[in-house]
């Protein structure tokens, strides 16, 4: 994969982000998404030997849209700075969302403002063990890789059904449970670029594993 090319390719369409410049550049972003999509398969099958209960995703299945959602978002760019993919992406549970981007390299996972079913499930999880939680966040490792928790809304008081005196009220007010490892366009560039995918992917998979059991219990 030419990440340089994909980053060139990023910087004309931000300066051109329109659908005439695109159609005039189709045949040169097909081919970019064609190697991306190559990319990920790649990627994919590594990480699947990785453990027993990955979840294997293509990657014209992973990979993201690059037009916008002018439907419910009308004021922002007919298209996105950035390529973005979801792997591991079993129904229902944590992402590892993974975006190569002009503002954002980055890596992530987790549930990102989860529907209401799913966000008491995990806050119930918390309820029963938090400490098991907060002992994964709190591992030096996972903070020099994420540091803490995605910042988010938070609520300003317990959840309805959890006592404001919980000894995990701290995590329970938060409507988001996930975390960014960031990136720069030189690390994308970098010959083990991989290989760190697979180093994050590895340090954030006991937090991912925990939010998929309070979800699936």
């Amino acid at each position: 994969m030419d990440f340089k090319d994909l980053f060139r390719f990023l910087e004309e369409l931000q300066q051109n982000n329109n659908k005439e410049w695109m159609d005039a550049n189709r045949k040169w972003y097909r081919s970019l998404r064609h190697d991306f999509i190559a990319w990920l398969d790649d990627l994919d099958l590594t990480m699947a030997q990785l453990h027993d209960d990955y979840y294997p995703t293509p990657g014209k299945k992973g990979i993201n849209r690059i037009n916008n959602n002018l439907m419910f978002h009308p004021n922002k760019p007919v298209y996105k700075d950035h390529f973005g993919a979801g792997l591991d992406k079993a129904p229902h549970s944590a992402d590892f969302y993974i975006e190569i981007g002009l503002k954002n390299c980055l890596l992530a996972g987790g549930f990102w403002r989860p529907d209401p079913k799913t966000l008491r499930s995990i806050r119930e999880g918390i309820d029963y063990d938090g400490e098991v939680l907060q002992e994964i966040l709190d591992k030096p490792s996972f903070q020099k890789t994420f540091g803490n928790l995605y910042e988010d809304e938070k609520l300003t008081n317990a959840p309805k059904g959890f006592s404001h005196d919980n000894p995990h009220i701290d995590l329970l007010k938060n409507k988001t449970f996930a975390v960014v490892h960031e990136m720069t366009q030189k690390e994308v560039l970098q010959p083990n670029f991989k290989e760190k995918i697979v180093e994050v992917y590895q340090e954030m998979l006991p937090f991912r594993r925990y939010l998929n059991r309070t979800v699936t219990v």
